[in-house]
């Protein structure tokens, strides 16, 4: 059975663009495609490895567009730098294993960009490669804590 999901003090943010705020041309497919840095707060006791999904529910696809499924990031860490740095990644909707920025169509209107962190109770030695649905799927029963930053961006 799975945990109570607990939100309580876990924060997710980046030093790139604010809550709800236009993510920055060189984060985007459109730029330099770097992942954005990230940084959190709050990871509750018992905290063990984080993951990051960033997911755009607004692709005019009936499961949304995952751009970076990143995890088996040390609860250690309280952030990853500017380009991702040294996290395990899964596979986006374009079929790579990294960041892929956003792209939205143009004229599209803006899109909204999902960061969500998963605290995770253990350290699960996933291997690379899943893909977003692969991964919660595996998550499901280990996060303690999850937060989310949304950015935005439009051609």
């Amino acid at each position: 059975m799975p945990q109570q999901l607990k939100v309580a003090n876990l924060e997710l943010s980046s030093p790139a663009f604010g809550n709800l705020r236009p993510i920055p041309a060189k984060h985007t497919g459109d730029g330099d495609d770097l992942a954005p840095p990230l940084q959190w707060t709050g990871l509750p006791e018992g905290t063990k490895a984080v993951a990051i999904v960033m997911h755009d529910p607004d692709a005019p696809l009936v499961d949304g567009f995952t751009h970076w499924v990143a995890y088996g990031i040390p609860a250690e860490l309280d952030g990853i730098p500017e380009g991702g740095g040294q996290v395990r990644n899964g596979v986006n909707s374009f079929g790579n294993a990294r960041y892929n920025g956003p792209m939205p169509p143009p004229g599209h209107g803006p899109h909204h960009y999902y960061f969500w962190i998963y605290a995770l109770d253990e350290n699960l030695d996933l291997e690379p490669g899943l893909d977003r649905r692969a991964l919660l799927e595996r998550i499901e029963d280990h996060v303690i804590e999850q937060a989310r930053l949304i950015g935005t961006y439009e051609h």
